[in-house]
C-alpha cells in the first residue's frame, strides 16, 4: 500500500506525519509526505530522511491557514489531487481537509481533522467569525463532508467538529502518537517548562507569564515568537528559549520540570505528551481534551486562573514526593499514545476503504 499524506512543517502536523510514516512502515506502506506552506528546514528534511519508505515533497503550496484567498487553496487542493494520480498512491490522508473541497481524487480520501481556525476562534474569543474565516470555514466544512472518511485526535475535540461543521455523525478518534524523545535519567531540577507556538493566542502564554510573577524558580519556555501569519508575543516574566530541536528539548525535558499548559485550545496537545513520556509532572488547563487524556494523571486548573497557576506550580515544585507520583503516573499514561498504536488505527481505516483484496495482503505484511 503507499499512501499520499499531506502536511506542513510549521507545526505539530508536521512531527504527527513524521511518526504515523514511521510506524506505517513498519506494517509495510510506504508513504508521500507532501508539504504545503513553507518550506521544511534542514533538520526537518534530515529527520524525515530517517523514515524508511517516505518520499518528501515539497509543493510550495498554500497552507490553508496562511492563504490569502480560496482560490489558493482550491488550486492546492487541484495540485495534490495532480500529485495522487501521479504518484501511484492507493489512498490519500488530507490533514489539511480544505483541500478535498472542490478537487476530484482519483482514490479514497481520509481527512484527518487536527485543528481549524472556527473551533480556535470558537475557544479563544467566543465571538462571530471574522470575515478572513468564514471562507475558510466554509472550505473545511465542503472537504469534510466530501471526505470519505474523518478522524480526529481526541473525541472532545471530534464532538466540537461534528456540531460546528453539522457531521451526521462525530469523526472517528485516533489518538495522536509519539516516539519518546531520548531523554538522560537523573535527578529532577526545580524550573517550570512549557512548549509549543507562543505566539497562538490559544495556547494562552499570557496566563502562564501574569502566574510567573509569582513563582521562586525559572519558568522557561521553548518555541517561537513571531509567527508565519504576523503575530508576535513578547513577555515579562518567562525564560524564552526560542524554537529548539529534538536533541536540546530532550535535554530540558531530562531534568522532568513541572510542565505546564494553559492552553485554551488544544485539540491533542503533542508538547504535553512529550513532557508526559519524559516524566515530567503536569499541570494543564481544565479543557475537555486534557481531561479525556490526562485525567487523573494530572493537576488542572481553570485556564484563565493565573492564581490558581501560581498556586499549583508553586505547591507542586516545593514537594519532591508529589512530583515524583504524578511524573511516573504521567509517564504510564503516555506509553498509551504510541505511533504504533496510531498508525495501526489509520491503516485499518484505510483498509475499510480500500479494495477487499487489500485487507489481507496489508494483515499479511502485519503479521509478517
Amino acid at each position: 500500500m503507499r499512501v499520499l499524506i499531506t502536511a506542513d512543517a510549521v507545526g505539530g502536523v508536521w512531527q504527527y506525519s513524521l511518526d504515523l510514516a514511521r510506524g506505517l512502515s513498519r506494517l509495510g506502506v510506504s508513504t508521500v509526505l507532501a508539504i504545503l506552506g513553507p518550506s521544511p528546514s534542514a533538520e526537518q528534511r534530515d529527520s524525515a530522511a530517517t523514515v524508511p519508505g517516505l518520499l518528501l515533497v515539497d509543493t510550495g503550496l498554500a497552507l490553508d491557514w496562511l492563504a490569502e484567498d480560496g482560490g489558493a487553496l482550491r488550486h492546492a487542493g487541484e495540485a495534490i489531487a495532480a500529485l495522487a494520480r501521479e504518484s501511484g498512491v492507493d489512498l490519500v490522508q488530507l490533514n489539511t481537509p480544505a483541500l478535498a473541497a472542490e478537487a476530484e481524487f482519483p482514490v479514497p480520501v481520509v481527512a484527518v481533522h487536527h485543528s481549524c481556525v472556527a473551533t480556535w476562534w470558537e475557544a479563544v474569543h467566543g465571538t462571530d467569525l471574522p470575515a478572513d474565516f468564514a471562507w475558510r470555514t466554509a472550505l473545511v466544512r465542503a472537504g469534510l463532508h466530501k471526505a470519505d472518511a474523518v478522524v480526529a485526535p481526541t473525541g472532545a475535540f471530534g464532538e466540537a467538529v461534528r456540531r460546528r461543521y453539522d457531521l451526521p455523525q462525530a469523526p472517528r478518534t485516533v489518538h495522536n502518537g509519539r516516539t519518546p524523545l531520548a531523554v538522560r535519567s537523573g535527578a529532577p531540577h526545580d524550573f517550570v517548562f512549557t512548549a509549543g507556538r507562543l505566539w497562538d493566542e490559544g495556547k494562552n502564554l499570557a496566563t502562564v507569564d501574569a502566574a510567573a510573577s509569582g513563582i521562586a524558580v525559572p519558568v522557561r519556555a521553548a518555541g517561537p515568537l513571531k509567527g508565519p501569519n504576523g503575530a508576535e508575543v513578547i513577555f515579562d516574566n518567562l525564560h524564552c528559549l526560542g524554537q529548539i530541536g529534538e536533541e536540546e528539548l530532550a535535554r530540558w525535558l531530562s531534568a522532568r520540570p513541572v510542565f505546564v499548559s494553559a492552553a485554551l485550545y488544544e485539540p491533542f496537545g503533542l508538547a504535553v505528551l512529550e513532557a508526559a513520556a519524559a516524566g515530567c509532572p503536569l499541570i494543564l488547563a481544565d479543557i475537555p481534551t486534557f481531561r479525556e487524556l490526562w485525567d487523573g494523571v494530572a493537576v488542572f486548573v481553570p485556564p484563565r486562573d493565573e492564581q490558581g497557576f501560581t498556586r499549583s506550580i508553586s505547591a507542586l515544585v516545593g514537594d519532591d514526593f508529589e512530583r515524583a507520583v504524578l511524573g511516573k503516573a504521567a509517564a504510564d499514561r503516555a506509553a498509551r499514545f504510541t505511533p504504533d498504536a496510531m498508525a495501526a488505527q489509520m491503516a485499518s481505516l484505510y483498509r475499510g476503504l480500500l479494495p477487499a483484496v487489500r485487507g489481507p495482503v496489508l494483515a499479511a505484511r502485519a503479521a509478517a
